[in-house]
Order: structure tokens, then C-alpha cells, then sequence
């Protein structure tokens, strides 16, 4: 990446990074404390689903298609809030489960459960080997972390603006019974912010694993968060598999953390009849029914899909100017200087800054030292370790947009600051 400073003269070097370590100074001087470590939900957005709060009194009647939301009953999760989460994805309530409140618990439960008792009569993961899980990469780093967990090799593969490198998922999924799955965010995929494209939903049901036991965790983290009122369309993974005549290869994820109140909304995973009935017996041994009063509160006041994009035109307001104030604040300070680039997401929770080979670290260290944290440089990589050292992902939602416009400030002085630096000690 050729940069402004690669083509001052010395003595011009030598005066840019004296005032920027001038500026750093006066950075370090103020003591500050911004925060931009993780895709958090402003309170902001949060008050927006505090009316919620007010649907259920003591007079409440708490049934449900017949169903008492106050007793045991419903292991699936109760009528209507199967009938919500399906509205949303896109698919029959047949086969969906509403269970808990976090969509990464699910994501564990399921790879716990096929570690240890194997998937759909399958032998246990732990029982063949060494199994690998693949990871496109940059990508969402607590997904990594449940594979590792279990001991599971993470295996990265080449993320593009249209979704993974769909010829290496082939070559590897299609010759290696030891692969078993992949993780996947289709839509506004942490940390790009891209849509996966129709033609690399197609290639993903299209897959012939050579593991029989192989299958797609695709996290549908972001099915309903567009910062426009166009926002992008991502082809619906069933709808695919039928077009494809396949089944038994997906469980897709969602829930609404960051629709309504993260750890206390509802979350769920849809999948084949197949796959559901295998679920649903994994799920009898943890838990006799899932905790309903919360799906039963969010029903009522989401309602329905509608009353979703309703309710996420809100979270849009107040996410856009930030989002538009991250673009604003890398143009004015970077597009000219040849150091950087980064993505222009229409939706989801984050922005990925590349930076050049051997920054990123250099770039969040210093950034810490002048007063923002940020997520930690390596993170969006298996086993925390980016091959080159340039990928940091920039969280813009939870800052006031005053905090938000600081703490960028704070990056970009840091970005050209290290830049800088090694500009210099190339030289040296």
C-alpha cells in the first residue's frame, strides 16, 4: 500500500511525526476513557424497547394458543414466539426452536452436543480424531472461541465482498471427512459488514460433505438490522437447499439481543425436520422447558415481522449518523494519505479497518494509550493471530455520537502515527 509518507522527502518525515507525536501527547494529556471494544447496543437503543416492560401486569393473562406461559409446557418455546422467529428467517415454525435468550448459547449447546453424542446418530466428534471447523476469516471471534474450546481445529479461509472463498470451502469440505462444519454470518458479516451474494448461498447448499455429519452454523445474527430503508437481500438458505434438493446441512441462528435488550430477548435455530428432532432430544436432557414470560413479553410487543422492521427502522436512526460519522471521519482524515482503507456497510454492527501489514497491533496498543479501547488486533482471526497484522474492527454503536467522533479522532491520529513510525524505521 504506497503512502504519503513513503514518498516525503527525510526532513518532511522527520516534521510530520513531530507534530503527530506532538498531538499524541496532547491526546495522552487528557486522560480519556472511550470506549469502542465490542458491537454493544447504545442506551439509546435500548430505551427503545423499555415500553416493553409495561405489556405485563399481574392481571396479565399468560396463556398462549392455550399454552400457559407462566408453567412448565412448550419445550419448543411458545406457539407465537415460534411463529415470530419464523416470520423472520423466513421459514416454517415447524422448525424452529425458541430456547433461551442468547443465539451463541445455541451455537455451544449444538457443537457441545456433537462433540460429545455426535450429530443425528453419528459418532461423537471426539471419538474421530482431530475434527476442524472452518472459520472465514476476518470473522466473528466468539465463534472461534467455542470451536477452540472443545479443542477443534480452526481452520481460516479467505473472506471476499461476496462471502468466503467459496472454492476453497468446496475443495475443503468436499475432500476432508475430518471437516464438520462452518461458521458463517451471511448477512452484514461481523466484523465486513458484507451480505453473503445468491450465488454464494447456492454454492453453500449445493455442498456435498464428505463428513456426513457436517453442518453449517449460519448465524442470521443480523437478518433485520439495515441502516437504510433499502437494505440488502440475502437469499434464504432453505429456500436454497430445496432448490437444491438437499437437507440436513444448516442450522441457522438468530435472536433478538440487539433488537430488544441483549441477554434478556429471546434466541433461536432453525433447521430440517431431521436436524429439529435431533435437537429437540439434546435440549430434553438440559432444560424441560425454555423460559417463556420473556417470549411471551417480546410477542407482544413485536408482534410480527412488520412490527419488527417497524421497531429496527428506530435502531437505524440512531445507529445511522454514526455509522455515516465513521465514514465522514476516515475520509476527511485517511482516503488521501494511502495508509488504509476500509468497508462501507449498509447494515449490521460493524466497519473493518485495514491498515497496513504489521499496524494493527501497533495501532491498538497506541490507541489505548491515548484513551480509546478497541477490539483487541488478531481478534477477528482464528486463535487470535491475523497473518498480517492489519485487520481491526472499529464498533461504532455503543459511544455517544460526541464519544464516537472523539475516540475516532483518537484512531486516526494513531493510524497515521504508527504509519509514520515505520515509514521511518524502513528508512533506518
Amino acid at each position: 500500500m504506497a503512502s504519503v509518507y513513503h514518498s516525503m522527502s527525510d526532513a518532511d518525515l522527520d516534521q510530520e511525526l513531530a507534530q503527530l507525536e506532538a498531538e499524541a501527547e496532547a491526546l495522552r494529556a487528557r486522560n480519556l476513557a472511550l470506549d469502542m471494544a465490542r458491537g454493544k447496543p447504545s442506551r439509546e437503543q435500548t430505551d427503545l424497547s423499555k415500553p416493553m416492560l409495561d405489556l405485563l401486569t399481574g392481571e396479565t393473562d399468560l396463556t398462549d394458543g392455550g399454552i400457559p406461559a407462566d408453567n412448565y409446557f412448550a419445550p419448543d418455546g411458545l406457539p407465537s414466539a415460534r411463529a415470530l422467529a419464523a416470520e423472520i428467517i423466513g421459514v416454517d415454525a415447524a422448525h424452529v426452536i425458541v430456547n433461551g435468550s442468547s443465539s451463541l448459547n445455541l451455537m455451544h449447546d449444538l457443537v457441545a452436543h456433537a462433540y460429545a453424542l455426535g450429530v443425528c446418530g453419528h459418532d461423537p466428534w471426539c471419538t474421530q480424531g482431530q475434527v476442524k471447523f472452518l472459520c472465514p476469516a476476518p470473522g466473528y471471534d466468539r465463534h472461534f472461541t467455542v470451536t477452540a474450546h472443545y479443542g477443534i481445529e480452526n481452520i481460516p479461509v479467505a473472506m471476499t465482498p461476496d462471502g468466503p472463498d467459496m472454492d476453497e470451502v468446496a475443495r475443503l469440505v468436499e475432500t476432508d471427512p475430518q471437516v464438520k462444519g462452518i461458521w458463517c454470518v451471511p448477512k452484514y458479516s461481523n466484523p465486513q459488514g458484507c451480505t453473503y451474494s445468491d450465488e454464494t448461498v447456492r454454492r453453500f447448499a449445493a455442498l456435498k460433505p464428505a463428513a456426513p455429519d457436517f453442518r453449517i452454523f449460519w448465524d442470521n445474527a443480523y437478518a433485520v438490522h439495515d441502516l437504510y430503508d433499502t437494505g440488502d437481500e440475502l437469499l434464504n438458505i432453505f429456500d436454497a437447499l430445496a432448490e437444491a434438493g438437499a437437507a440436513d446441512l444448516v442450522y441457522e441462528f438468530a435472536s433478538t439481543a440487539k433488537v430488544t435488550f441483549p441477554g434478556s430477548g429471546m434466541a433461536w435455530v432453525a433447521a430440517s425436520d431431521a436436524d429439529i428432532a435431533d435437537i429437540r432430544s439434546h435440549f430434553a436432557a438440559m432444560r424441560v422447558c425454555p423460559e417463556k414470560i420473556s417470549q411471551f413479553a417480546h410477542v407482544a410487543f413485536l408482534r410480527d415481522a412488520a412490527g419488527v422492521r417497524a421497531h429496527m427502522r428506530k435502531h437505524a436512526a440512531v445507529i445511522r449518523p454514526r455509522f455515516e460519522l465513521v465514514e465522514r471521519k476516515f475520509a476527511e482524515g485517511l482516503a488521501d494519505l494511502g495508509i488504509a482503507t476500509w468497508t462501507h456497510p449498509r447494515g449490521g454492527y460493524f466497519v473493518l479497518f485495514n491498515g497496513p501489514h504489521g499496524s494493527a497491533k501497533a495501532i491498538v496498543a497506541l490507541a489505548k494509550e491515548l484513551g480509546v479501547t478497541l477490539t483487541g488486533a488478531g481478534a477477528t482471526w482464528p486463535y487470535g493471530n491475523d497473518p498480517c497484522d492489519s485487520d481491526i474492527r472499529i464498533a461504532p454503536t455503543f459511544p455517544t455520537l460526541e464519544e464516537l467522533a472523539e475516540a475516532l479522532d483518537v484512531f486516526i491520529v494513531a493510524v497515521k502515527l504508527v504509519c509514520a513510525r515505520m515509514e521511518r524505521a524502513a528508512r533506518s
